[in-house]
């Protein structure tokens, strides 16, 4: 996790995981619709995994 994916993903989540998949990319942009903070902690989530 770097640390550029770490700020894309406190600003704009669903930017910092574009590139691990189309579900990923739309779990964290609806989790960001409902709410920001959802949308940051499932974006930091998803880039913590392996």
């Amino acid at each position: 996790m770097s640390l550029i994916r770490v700020i894309l993903a406190i600003f704009f989540p669903p930017l910092a995981v574009v590139d691990r998949g189309c579900g990923s990319f739309l779990i964290v942009l609806l989790l960001t619709i409902c709410g920001w903070v959802p949308g940051v902690i499932g974006a930091l989530v998803i880039l913590n995994k392996d």
